[in-house]
């Protein structure tokens, strides 16, 4: 894999997390986004440079457009270019259909659907520019099949994988590529609600029989990377817990 310019959003813990470390690793410039988790941030800026790798970090709400411009303003001046984008910050809610409100909806569909139209919007113009680009957006399981007590992020991520197949149709005239990762459940944080047997119940229902680990997905952005004959597709990573 040739030096490419990554950025890579939410990507202070859990998925993000394993993607900016495996690219990193792979001697490109990344740069990680991150909003509330600083510490989250500089540690992992720390761990990749006692390994002699360096990581660019940077602070911005991608729900929030003055400091998304900010970010891809500050990654353009000081690299020139944005070769990948990888959009994966989100939020989850857990929440009953009835009970979610007005408030609950403005906020998860801000943070997981108009985070990625705005970001995706601010980095495209330099990629149409550069006539090249990759976007890959980490979308979910739940976009595909819903998920119960998860309607309005279960539609977020839906939202997602259309914009994605929309978007690889249209930016296709600049030879810029565009696909999701929807991946099932996964070892982070964002399953931390879940009990011991929550999870054995569920594997059980999974054919590979586990849940799938941050790095499967991080290699899986690896390979869009590498292979650049992929584009509007939503590549299930889940065990074939979905088929």
């Amino acid at each position: 894999m040739t030096n490419k310019v990554i950025l890579v959003t939410g990507a202070s813990r859990g998925i993000g997390r394993a993607i900016a470390k495996e690219l990193a690793r792979e001697g490109n410039t990344v740069i990680a986004n991150y909003n509330k988790s600083k510490e989250k941030a500089e540690e992992l800026q720390v761990e990749l440079r006692q390994e002699a790798v360096d990581i660019d970090i940077f602070k911005a709400d991608v729900s929030k457009r003055e400091e998304v411009s900010q970010m891809v303003s500050y990654v353009l001046e000081k690299y020139g270019k944005i070769d990948v984008l990888v959009n994966n910050a989100g939020i989850d809610l857990v929440k009953m259909f009835t009970d979610v409100t007005d408030e609950d909806w403005n906020y998860v569909i801000n943070n997981n659907l108009y985070s990625v139209f705005c970001v995706t919007q601010e980095v495209s113009k330099s990629m149409i520019k550069e006539k090249s680009g990759l976007i890959v957006n980490i979308s979910s399981i739940f976009g595909q099949i819903g998920a119960s007590c998860e309607s309005i992020y279960s539609v977020s991520k839906a939202g997602i994988d259309a914009l994605t197949k929309s978007l690889a149709k249209e930016f296709s005239l600049s030879n810029i590529r565009v696909n999701s990762i929807a991946p099932g459940l996964i070892d982070t944080e964002m399953n931390n609600d879940l009990s011991e047997e929550d999870i054995k119940n569920l594997e059980k229902e999974i054919p590979l029989k586990r849940i799938g680990r941050v790095e499967e997905i991080a290699k899986t952005v690896k390979m869009l990377i590498e292979c650049d004959y992929i584009t509007g597709q939503v590549i299930s990573v889940n065990g074939g817990w979905y088929m």
